[in-house]
């Protein structure tokens, strides 16, 4: 039996959450306000932080951003952040990672004041996570959580293989997995044979950065498979999985770009607007 393959449309399901957005925004007492900080000049993080910056002025967010040259001492970078926690114009701080070497990354993430950390990157906001009472959850992986959702698909008992083990995406990930009682395994770039843990699993989610990492023949009929990965191959923007040949074994496929990425992208912003409620007091209405 030939199986139907539904690709899962991040770019659709974002525009409607943006849109449900820019009325709250609309209707609510006061604009959230977001930071974004981006140290250096990589050409990823710059076009990650355009698409950031754009969205959250398509919904009517308050925005300001920073950009610094990539020898800036990490003293600057703490006392700029200082500034921020101390500004009610801005309910959001986002630091843009990854940083220099000569930059902590911890020494920075942990100066945000972890009520305007709507990367969920604090230990305090990742500990929250850890024990099941989250403020804020990390953009990417709350937006594969939504996807997952809206395949209707139930997590409880299912086999999830979780690709790449990231303090971004595939921690958080699997903590929130847990929290559904799917039954996670955990692969990363040490994992001997990686096709003895997928070939099995119900839903593979890749975030490991590699190229056609996941094949056709890693993976069984009808498995859900949810591609992190940004890579670029001859000028082209490619994900983690070889799409066109898994896709004919796929139930569910996210494609890349169009998939995760306008996903994280929309959760930044409705973490955003959930710092202001929560900052300002507001309890919105439901629409």
């Amino acid at each position: 039996m030939e199986t139907i393959t539904k690709i899962l449309n991040g770019s659709g399901i974002a525009q409607t959450i943006r849109a449900r957005l820019k009325t709250q925004i609309a209707r609510g007492p006061k604009k959230p306000g977001l930071a974004v900080i981006l140290v250096g000049q990589d050409p990823a993080s710059k076009i990650y932080v355009d698409f950031k910056t754009k969205a959250s002025r398509e919904v009517g967010m308050y925005l300001e951003t920073y950009h610094f040259e990539e020898n800036i001492k990490e003293k600057k970078l703490l006392k700029l952040i200082d500034k921020l926690n101390k500004n009610k114009k801005i309910h959001g701080i986002l630091v843009q990672l990854p940083l220099p070497s000569h930059i902590e990354d911890l020494s920075v993430l942990q100066r945000v004041d972890p009520r305007k950390d709507v990367d969920g990157f604090h230990p305090e906001n990742v500990g929250l996570l850890a024990m099941g009472y989250p403020r804020f959850i990390s953009a990417t992986p709350k937006g594969i959580m939504h996807l997952l959702d809206h395949t209707n698909i139930d997590l409880v008992g299912k086999e999830v293989v979780v690709i790449g083990a990231s303090n971004i995406v595939g921690k958080p990930l699997v903590q929130l997995l847990l929290d559904e009682e799917a039954t996670v395994t955990v692969c990363h770039e040490k994992t001997q044979n990686l096709k003895v843990h997928t070939e099995h699993a119900d839903i593979i989610i890749v975030a490991a950065g590699v190229p056609k990492l996941l094949t056709a023949d890693m993976v069984k009929k009808g498995v859900v498979v949810i591609d992190v990965g940004i890579n670029k191959v001859d000028g082209a923007v490619v994900g983690d999985v070889d799409f066109e040949k898994v896709k004919e074994r796929a139930s569910y496929i996210t494609p890349v770009p169009g998939g995760v990425g306008p996903m994280t992208v929309a959760m930044l912003l409705e973490n955003t607007w959930e710092a202001m409620c929560a900052i300002e007091g507001y309890r919105p209405s439901v629409i």
